[in-house]
Order: C-alpha cells, then structure tokens, then sequence
C-alpha cells in the first residue's frame, strides 16, 4: 500500500530526539512518561511530542543533532509508539542507481545493494535474538582468562627475540613513512585555508547525511545509504551490517570517511606524482586497517560468534597468533592456508625428474620424457629467485611443466638457492653467470644440443632478457628463441611496487641487508601483501586470530607463503639500476664490463603479459617488448600475475588477446586486439614449435655427460627462510 508523506514540520521546530527515547525505540518500549506532568491523550508519536513540547514543567531533552539538519520526510505517521519496530525489523531499500553526493570531494559513485528482499519483520526479529544469545557466563569467564594467557605467549614470543636483540625493530621507520608520505598531503590543504574549509565542508555535510537517514531508520522508516559499500567487498556481507542501524551507520560512516580521505590524495595534484602515489598506497593500508570488520566489538558476525561460542574462538585464535609469531622468529608470519596438507614431492612439485646439476646459486632439474619422441630444442625455464619455481608445478592439473613434457618438450628447470650470509656478494652478474649461461652449458652436455629455448618468468624474465643483450654482445646465439611471462623491462611504469623504491627507502633497505647479507624474506613477503591488504592480510586476520578457523589447505597460497631471502648484492643492483634507474631499457646497464643493448637481441621473443597485473602491468610488459630488435609476439592473457600465467587448457579460467607486434599505443594495440577463450598455452607451443619443428627420440636424465644426483624437486627447494 502506497503510504502518505506527513504534512511538512515548521522550519527550526524539528522534534528533538532525547537519548532516553533512542534507547526506548532500540528496545521496540515506549519511553517512561514524565510523573509530574498531566498525561494528554496520545493518538500518535507527533501528538506526544507536541504534548512534551507544550507542558511547562517537562524536563526540556537535549538534542541529539543540530535542528539545522535537513527535515526528514516521512513516507507515512505511526499509528502509536508501541507499533514502532525494533532495529533489526528496519528494512532497507536498495541504494539507488546514482549515489547520492553531498559536495565538492563527494564520494565516487557506489555500486548498488543487494536489492533482494529481506526476511519479513518477525523472521528477522526472532533470527537476531538467536544471534545474540546470552553465552554461558562461567564458560566465558574460563575462555577469557585462557585467551588472556594466549594473548600472553603471543606477547612473549614477539618481544623475546627483540629483547636479545636478535631482532632489530624498523617499526619507527615504517611508521615514519607512511606518516611523512599522508603528512604531505595533510600540508598540502592546511598551507591553503579554502582548500581545507572545503575539504571539511564536504565531510561535514556527508556526516549531517548519514546522521539524517540512521535517525529515519532508528524512527523505523526506510532510508537509501548515504554510502553503500562495493558490491564486492566481502567484509561487510553479513545481513546484520545492512539490517540493524547501528552497524550500519558505523558501515557507512567508514565507507564515507575512507572514500573522502582517497579523494583528498587524488586531488592533491601540485604533489610530485611519486608523493602522491605513497600517499594513496599507505592510505589503503591505514583504511584497511582500521575497516569496522577488524574489530570484535564493531563487527556484528564476530560479535555474534563469541557469544554463540561463550569467546572459544578468542582462545583459538590468539593460539594460532602467538604460533604463527613463533613460526616467523618474532615477526607474525599469517597463516594463508594449511600448509600441513602439502608436501613438496608428494603432492606439490610432482612432476617426475632429476637433479643433473648444482653449485652454490642453482639446481638444475631435467624432467622425465612422457613421450616416445620429442621436440630436439631443449628448453630452460628461469623462474624468478623470488618465491619458488613450483609455482609452475603445483600440481598435475596446473603444471605448465608437466603440460610442456607431455606436448614432446625436453624441459629443464633453474631451482635457485635459498641464500643466506654466504651469498652476499651474489650479484645480477653472478646470477646471470652461474644461474643461466651456467644452466645453458649444461644442457648442451645433457642433450648434446647447442641450440634452445627459454622462458624467463617475472624478475628471471628481467634476468633472461639481460642475459640475451650480453650473449648478443659477446656474439653468443645458443638461446635461439625467448618467451616472458609478466616481465618488465621498461621500468618506467613498474605498477605498484615503485612504492617500496626511491633513494631514501633504498638506502634504508642496504642498510638493513648489510646487517645479515640478504634480505628476509618476510619483508618481500609483507610487500606483496600490502599490496592487496584487505585480501592477503586482514581477511586472514579476522579469519584466524578473532573467529578462531583454521584457513583451508590451498596449494597456491602455500606456495605464496613459502618466501625465499635476496642477497643483499643482487637484490641492491636490481633495484637502483632497473626500478630506481631504468637503465637496461635505456642502453645503460653493465654486465661483466659490457654495456647491454636490446636492440641487438634478434631472436624471436614472445612476450606474455596479464591484463589484471600489478606488479609487472600489462602497459609496462608491451613498451618493454619494443626494445627488441627482433620480431615480437605480444600477447595479453585474462587475470593477474599468477592466475593469468597458470591457466591450463583442460580448465581454463581466462581468456587472451593476440595482435601481432607490440606496436603504437598499448590502448590501441587493445582496441583492435583478437579475443580468444582459453589458455594462450597451445598459442604459445604452436609459435616455439614452429621455429624448430624437427624431433628426436626421448632423452632421459642421465643418458648424457650429466648424471643424476638426487630426484626432482631437489634440495634447494626444500630450505625455509
């Protein structure tokens, strides 16, 4: 039924709203009359308040907001106050299609609300009082006191290692960071007063907003939000954040105030670009550690989940947090997934093969034929020394190399040290020398081939591609053909890692790899994660440590968490001369005293990126590709970094674009781009094959100069940072 608008209020006489009525509205009661006043007739709520308003000797409420607030519209008059609904009977709207904006520095446009209809008043009423079920006081009590002696151990086991000095805290420089990168956005609108009365206007006004349509709702009348959350933010999918007022206030006034602080950076336009872009990287991670779902008493589901367990999940979990803090020597290393279930070898790693070869920087591994003859091109993968190479054998249904084997490819592996102080003087030089070239000679004794192929993925892609301007320099052709998966070479647009990279971080990070000889691996581990904080940090948080869950066993993520160190060598040469200086795309980089070209590398290269990619985006792969001085085949798959590289053809997830070179602008090569769906492996085996089409019987591991030394994965894989 179609309701009436009320008649319109007098301007400046709004009824105030006393906290004693609020607090009787919450409990679905009338408020307790006044005693010394004559009790009047009360047909309706607007009766009553009239009644208050006119007798003298009632108490006169203090307003909860301002009478300037904008007049709320009632889309029908209550009948009385008993048949005024309890906050978790409120149904809500769907937001509109065009968000509402309030000022200048307005919130982006949010998309909308589940529109679906919510359960009917009582099924809601009745669900919320099961949901916050009284718990059981004694087991309450005990569970609180043994999540306090957990919390305890947790404590202990953080301060132990720092309190021998084993550890060195750096938590004043991170927090001098991230405070002087958002303290220069915070000068830029103070050092200009209209600039800043605006920017407090504009909040100011989204708040008197939000306040306006919690009190229709507390009033039990519908209200459209004010700022919806992302349709795909899974933090604040519970009902309880959309149907009780109170949490959803605290929902939205977290959505506006965070929206407001990531338009304030995206205005500060006078900053230096690389200023602006650490203020919006250390802003997300203070918006999403400060998100109302982190936090027991603002988040209804874990509200809701301590009572019903009478605070078990607390005990849990702050046992996991002082575990995953022993498991990382002082630092808390989050548990992403159940790594009890994976063993390298048994069902992670599985292809069959042989270690044929070792020295201090690399194992190399050749995998068992599948078939009776094979491609007479070796190839050579070169996986990045960030992380592990298993990210190409996780398991048979995902193995790039177990596909590769099984299309007639003889595939060796680079599996590279897990260094430690000894390696400290491995530099990009000694990588390339005793990782690829030393990797090449040897597949030349193994299979008596000159000639092969090889893939470089990620940072080996940038490895490869230096190696090949060096060995076209020297005149050294045995790497006939190339293929990068995400690789940047033009570092000019190097996603969201330049970050972590100007002179000042640089020089705080050598000084903190002088100490040991590397870099921990925990710090490349904590970047990757803060560069998707809500999802790689903060869901895992709440997950482990407040519901007390153990994460599900998922191969990729065990992977993920498997961080390996850098010599602090090579590490410092790859960041100032490739992130902070661009020299290899530039002719300016020097390798065993030769000055690298690219343009001299004439072999067919084919360069793979991943549109979704941040750390090695689509736009930094395709200019990169244009440095070659050969032919080019660039080709952009679906999905990220990961997930775009390890999309077999018999699931396939994703799709890829081909259009030839690497040509023009990247948003035109795009436009006119061939969509296919599928997995761009069979486009990438039809280009490598092609350009050595010849065949030969099997070669196994051993049958050539190089004998084995121990099974595939081998060792080098197997040592934890």
């Amino acid at each position: 039924m179609a309701k009436t608008p009320s008649k319109p209020r007098a301007r400046g006489k709004s009824t105030p709203i006393t906290t004693g009525d609020a607090k009787a509205a919450t409990r679905g009661a009338k408020p307790p009359p006044n005693k010394d006043a004559p009790r009047a007739p009360q047909k309706s709520s607007r009766t009553k308040t009239a009644a208050r308003r006119d007798d003298p000797t009632a108490a006169a409420p203090e307003p909860l907001v301002s009478s300037r607030l904008p007049r709320i519209k009632r889309s029908a008059p209550r009948k009385r106050p008993a048949e005024r609904r309890q906050p978790t009977e409120i149904q809500t709207a769907p937001a509109p299609a065009e968000p509402l904006q309030s000022a200048a520095f307005a919130a982006p446009p949010a998309p909308e609300i589940d529109s679906a209809a919510p359960p009917a008043p009582a099924t809601r009423a009745a669900s919320a009082t099961a949901q916050f079920a009284a718990p059981d006081v004694e087991a309450l009590a005990r569970n609180i006191a043994q999540a306090i002696e957990q919390g305890g151990k947790a404590l202990a086991a953080y301060l132990a290692p720092r309190q021998s000095g084993e550890i060195k805290t750096t938590v004043a420089d991170e927090i001098g960071e991230m405070v002087r990168s958002i303290g220069r956005v915070a000068e830029y609108y103070m050092t200009d007063p209209q600039r800043a009365f605006a920017a407090q206007t504009a909040l100011t006004k989204q708040f008197v907003d939000l306040w306006a349509s919690t009190l229709q709702r507390l009033q039990g009348e519908e209200a459209p939000p004010i700022a919806a959350p992302d349709a795909a933010d899974k933090r604040f999918s519970d009902a309880a954040w959309r149907d009780n007022p109170y949490f959803d206030f605290i929902k939205q006034a977290y959505v506006l105030t965070t929206r407001w602080a990531d338009d304030l950076v995206k205005r500060a336009d006078e900053l230096e670009p690389h200023d602006r872009e650490k203020a919006q990287f250390y802003l997300r991670q203070v918006n999403a550690a400060l998100s109302p779902s982190n936090f027991l008493a603002t988040n209804p589901e874990l509200l809701r989940t301590t009572l019903a367990e009478s605070g078990e999940n607390l005990v849990r979990g702050l046992k996991m947090l002082a575990e995953d803090i022993q498991a990382g020597h002082g630092n808390l290393r989050i548990r992403q997934s159940d790594a009890r279930a994976f063993k390298l070898g048994v069902n992670l790693a599985t292809t069959p093969g042989k270690v044929i070869f070792r020295n201090t920087l690399i194992e190399l591994i050749q995998y068992e034929p599948t078939t009776p003859d094979v491609y007479t091109r070796p190839l050579l993968i070169v996986p990045p020394w960030i992380n592990k190479f298993y990210i190409l054998d996780l398991n048979p249904e995902k193995s790039f190399i177990r596909w590769a084997v099984a299309q007639g490819l003889t595939v060796f592996v680079i599996s590279w040290v897990n260094p430690d102080e000894r390696h400290a003087d491995k530099d990009f030089d000694s990588y390339m020398r005793e990782g690829i070239l030393t990797a090449v000679d040897c597949i030349e004794q193994a299979t008596g081939e000159r000639e092969l192929a090889a893939i470089g993925y990620c940072v080996g892609g940038t490895l490869l591609a230096a190696t090949l301007a060096y060995m076209a320099t020297t005149g050294d052709r045995r790497i006939a053909s190339a293929t990068l998966f995400t690789t940047q070479i033009d570092f000019a647009d190097p996603g969201d890692l330049k970050v972590f990279v100007d002179a000042e971080q640089l020089k705080a990070v050598e000084e903190r790899m002088a100490e040991h000889g590397y870099l921990e691996g925990s710090a490349m581990a904590n970047a990757f994660n803060m560069l998707r904080p809500n999802d790689l940090i903060w869901s895992y948080y709440v997950n482990n440590y407040l519901k007390g869950k153990e994460p599900m066993p998922f191969d990729l993520l065990v992977w993920n968490s498997d961080s390996t160190r850098m010599p602090a060598a090579n590490h410092k040469f790859y960041l100032r001369h490739c992130y902070l200086q661009n020299d290899l795309s530039n002719g300016r980089m020097q390798l065993s005293g030769k000055t690298l070209d690219l343009e001299k590398v004439t072999i067919p290269v084919y360069e793979l990126a991943t549109k979704e990619d941040h750390i090695a985006p689509a736009r930094s792969a395709f200019n990169g590709a244009k440095c070659f001085g050969g032919p080019v085949r660039y080709v952009m798959a679906g999905s990220g970094h990961i997930a775009g590289v390890v999309n077999p053809p018999s699931k396939p997830k994703y799709q890829y674009w081909s259009d030839g070179p690497p040509q023009g602008k990247f948003e035109d090569w795009v436009a006119k781009a061939k969509e296919t769906s599928g997995s761009w492996w069979p486009d990438w085996l039809a280009w490598v094959t092609t350009q050595a089409p010849e065949k030969v019987l099997a070669r196994k591991p051993g049958d050539g100069k190089l004998k084995p030394l121990c099974d595939a994965p081998g060792n080098y894989v197997r040592v934890k940072a």
